[in-house]
């Protein structure tokens, strides 16, 4: 599995029934999200939710994801 679809399917796990769309190369992803969970949440949360699904292929130096470049969540 290439690192999009893994980082796809963390998403995906950990937020089920998501729409998840990854796109990026060499460390640099944009990530959009709808999910219905969302809804009345703030978007700094929503944010922090979709980063806990991926920290873990953000830790360490020689991480596969150095940086979110570009973030959306919304609901359905």
């Amino acid at each position: 599995m290439d690192i999009v679809e893994e980082v796809k399917q963390c998403i995906t796990d950990a937020l089920p029934g998501s729409i998840v769309q990854v796109q990026g190369a060499s460390g640099h992803f944009e990530i959009a999200v709808q999910w219905s969970e969302f809804e009345g949440q703030r978007i700094l949360q929503r944010q922090r939710t979709v980063y806990r699904a991926i920290k873990h292929l953000m830790a360490g130096d020689d991480a596969p994801v150095h940086a979110v470049d570009k973030m959306v969540c919304e609901t359905p």
